[in-house]
Formats: C-alpha cells, sequence, structure tokens
C-alpha cells in the first residue's frame, strides 16, 4: 500500500449537482432527458474569445485548433431561445439560488455579500454561446470526516452544460434540454489524504445535498471530478465519475501513473470505468473568466439568510429510524433513500413488522430486478401500499409480497387468491402428510417440500415452528 503522505499527494474534489427547479436563466423545465423528437436542429462554430486577463485560455485554444462543427438538437417543451442563445438571459431563478444557500449553510459556508455571474469559456461545443455562466455564492466552508475538518473554500450557482448524443468525423452533435439546468458546484480544498478518503469527503458531501430534498436524483444528475498531484508533479483533474465506488482505484492508478512520468504537465483527463483514465484537454485556468453584463448583481441580505430553514442531515434522520423502529444503520440509510414516508408506512401497517416493511421497500426493488428481471419503478407508490396492507391484514403471508410485487411490475392486477392463508390446524395436517411421506428427511428437506406447497400462503417461521413441533411429537 502507497504512503500517500510520504509521495506529497494532494487530493481535492469538485461535485456538481443538478437543482430541482426550473432551468437557471428561463422558465423551461429541467427536462434533462426530455424523450420529445427535436423540433429545432441548427448548426455552429465556436471561436475563442480573451478572458478578464486579455489572454486566451489554453483549454479553449486546444479546442480551437480541433475546428469542429457542433449540430444542437432541441424540443420547445424545455429550450428556448435563452438556450440557442438568441436571447438574453432572464432574471436569475431565485428558487435556484434559495436551495443553493441552503446547501451552503449545510456545509458550514460563508454566503459572499454579493453575487456576479461570471462568463466561463467552454468551446468543445456543450454551450451553445461558447462560455457556461457561474457565481461564487459562499466561502470557507467544511465537512467533519472520520480524517478530521476538510474546507470547502468555495461554491458556486451555475448552468449546467449541454448533452453529448454522437461524435463523427469532425462534427458533435448536442441535446439542449440539459442545458441551463441549475446547478451547485461544490469544491474542497486539497487536503484530501488518500484515495479512500476522497470517497468518503464525496459520500459526505453527497449526503448534505439529498438532505435538502431539493436536489435531483439519477444518472447523471450529480458528477464529481477529482484533482490529484503528487510531489515534483503537476496538477491533473480526473472528470466524470458516476459512480462513487470507481474512484479510490481511479486515483490510485492516477498516482501511479504520475510516479512513472519523467515529465509532468497540468492536464484534464477522464476517468474510465475500468479505473485508467484517458487525456481529454490541457487544464485550463484563470484566463477563461470574464464579467457576465446581461445578468444583474445580486446583493445577498441578512433577511435572504435568516428566512432559510436548514434540513436535518439524512444521517441525523436514519439514527431516529434505528432508534424508534430497531432498524440497522444500513437499512435505516436506505429508507431514506426511497420515496416513501417511513413513520406513515408503520402508522398505517400497524401489525406488519417495521424491519419487514424497511426490507420491502428497499430490497424488494432490487429482487424484482435481479430474481425477475422486471423493473422495479412501474411498481407504484400506491401498489406498495396495497400488498402491505393485505399482509396486515393477514390475507396474505410475508413471502407472498415479492410474487405480488412482481405482478404488478408486469402489469397484471394484484390478486391474492392464489395466496389465502390457511388455518393453523390446514397447516399441521399437510405438514403431517409431509413428513410421513418423507421419512428420515432432514429439517431442510422438510422445509424445502413444505415451502413449495405453501409459499405466500403461510409465513415461513410459523411452518418451522410447526415442522418442530411436530417432529418432536
Amino acid at each position: 500500500m502507497e504512503d500517500y503522505q510520504k509521495l506529497g499527494f494532494r487530493c481535492g474534489i469538485e461535485i456538481h449537482q443538478q437543482l430541482e427547479t426550473h432551468k437557471l436563466f428561463c422558465s423551461c423545465p429541467s427536462l434533462v432527458n426530455d424523450e420529445n423528437r427535436p423540433e429545432i436542429i441548427i448548426k455552429r462554430k465556436i471561436r475563442a474569445v480573451a478572458g478578464e486577463t486579455g489572454e486566451i485560455d489554453k483549454a479553449a485554444a486546444f479546442e480551437k485548433q480541433r475546428n469542429r462543427a457542433f449540430i444542437y438538437e432541441a424540443c420547445r417543451t424545455s429550450s428556448c431561445l435563452v438556450e440557442l442563445d438568441e436571447e438574453p438571459p432572464h432574471e436569475v431563478n431565485r428558487d435556484a439560488l434559495t436551495i443553493a444557500l441552503e446547501i451552503v449553510l449545510l456545509l458550514n459556508a460563508k454566503p459572499v455579500s454579493q453575487i456576479q455571474f461570471m462568463r466561463k469559456t467552454v468551446i468543445d461545443g456543450s454551450n451553445v454561446s461558447g462560455f457556461q455562466r457561474t457565481a461564487l455564492i459562499a466561502t470557507d466552508g467544511f465537512i467533519e470526516t472520520s480524517k478530521g475538518k476538510v474546507a470547502v473554500p468555495t461554491i458556486c450557482l451555475e448552468e449546467e452544460a449541454a448533452k453529448k448524443i454522437k461524435e463523427e468525423n469532425n462534427t458533435v452533435t448536442y441535446r439542449l434540454d440539459r442545458l441551463g439546468v441549475s446547478l451547485v458546484e461544490i469544491a474542497t480544498d486539497a487536503s484530501i489524504k488518500d484515495p479512500e478518503h476522497a470517497k468518503e469527503c464525496a459520500s459526505i458531501i453527497g449526503m448534505a445535498l439529498r438532505s435538502t430534498g431539493k436536489v435531483k436524483r439519477g444518472i447523471g444528475t450529480i458528477r464529481q471530478d477529482v484533482n490529484v498531484s503528487i510531489a515534483g508533479r503537476a496538477r491533473v483533474e480526473l472528470k466524470g465519475f458516476q459512480e462513487l465506488k470507481s474512484m479510490p482505484l481511479v486515483i490510485a492508478n492516477e498516482v501511479k501513473r504520475q510516479m512513472a512520468l519523467t515529465e509532468s504537465k497540468p492536464e484534464v483527463r477522464k476517468a474510465n470505468p475500468n479505473g485508467t483514465s484517458e487525456f481529454l484537454r490541457p487544464m485550463p485556468g484563470a484566463a477563461r473568466m470574464y464579467p457576465e453584463t446581461d445578468v444583474k448583481q445580486i446583493i445577498v441580505t441578512g433577511e435572504m439568510i435568516g428566512s432559510i430553514v436548514i434540513p436535518e442531515l439524512l444521517t441525523e434522520k436514519a439514527e431516529k429510524l434505528e432508534k424508534k423502529y430497531g432498524l440497522n444503520t444500513d437499512l435505516a440509510k436506505e429508507v431514506l433513500d426511497t420515496d416513501f414516508e417511513f413513520g406513515e408506512l408503520v402508522k398505517l401497517l400497524p401489525q406488519v413488522e417495521p424491519t419487514f416493511i424497511a426490507t420491502a421497500i428497499t430490497a424488494y426493488p432490487k429482487e424484482l430486478k435481479r430474481r425477475f428481471n422486471l423493473e422495479p419503478e412501474t411498481v407504484s407508490g400506491n401498489a406498495y401500499k396495497e400488498i402491505l396492507g393485505y399482509l396486515n391484514e393477514g390475507k396474505i403471508a410475508k413471502e407472498a409480497v415479492i410474487e405480488l410485487m412482481a405482478d404488478a411490475a408486469s402489469g397484471k392486477k394484484i390478486d391474492i387468491s392464489r395466496f389465502a392463508t390457511v388455518s393453523a390446524g390446514d397447516l399441521k395436517g399437510e405438514l403431517r402428510k409431509i413428513i410421513d411421506a418423507n421419512k428420515g428427511a432432514s429439517m431442510g428437506a422438510l422445509m424445502g417440500e413444505a415451502m413449495k406447497k405453501f409459499r405466500g400462503k403461510a409465513d415461513g417461521k410459523k411452518i418451522m415452528d410447526t415442522l418442530k413441533a411436530l417432529l418432536e411429537q
């Protein structure tokens, strides 16, 4: 194992999270995957311009040399003239600003007194205008980790980039449904201790974001970039982490790659799923920033900050679930990742153990995918309540729940007739027949035969207890 401290390891992360509100500079909805066919198609080339320093950014100059053309597809349901860069930006989405400031307070940061949007030159085609609008909204935050505090020096509010659809020859095609979606960018300092610590920091920040209940969920709605260097080597930015589990391996491999270099230069690299990375472009610098004159400055008042209600962290909520309902730590955290109000479910189902309710709404959806090859999203919240309600009324056994969920996921009507519970007397009589027909069989074998006959009609524990009692007679 590498001694990262001895290597002069420096690492910081940037997290980009989409907010659950309309776009940042227009009233278009945030349909990041608009399924409508494109109604508007335009083709453009983008040129690099000098930033506030009077110089053209290295990354922008690199993209300019590639001389690519860009095709943009748009739908009227999710894009307007603002996305097409044919109309100035509208007033900043105040809902997005409020959510961003809520995140600022959760991360112990200090809001700036005045928000000034800047233009950040981006000419890879992902922004039709050739720049991204971004504003610093807070500084001097921090998170608590298992290895001490990690500083969060900057938090920004910005607009999301367009979504790349394909690239062929010298032409890149983008969809504009995602362009302009409200986004927060959170950056830590370089005090992260090692690859696993980077994963922990990203996880803690992600938890804080989800605690607001106002951020988008799903693949592509949150992205992590990691800046890594060791002593004597230039900083490298690793982009495109979609899953936290891959982060430690990619960082460890980047350290090994840097150790093997004879020459080192700042660059941006793409993080691959297999733990490797590949060159994307030179590292951008300060030359790509210049003021946005089309967006008014925003004064952040004490009244604005005082009106924000800081939400309870998910970790705190999970601890309460553990204590109140006897859930284990992991199960409590998974419950909070569902769309269900767990306390209300427990009240609705007083005859069902809270642990089983938690398992049904967290583990069973995965089981539908793994065991039945069905999409769990097709089972509505009302279907879950209906099925668990039958269990609560004693009309079905626990084992029938997953089977009925599979029916619901397949589009079938929820029909409990085939799972009608058997009486204690009938169960005892049938189990005696199974014992008589399988003389000398082990308890496991007898249980297997019994479950074939009574799956979904009798509780597994009840079957086991009855078998044991019969065998002891």
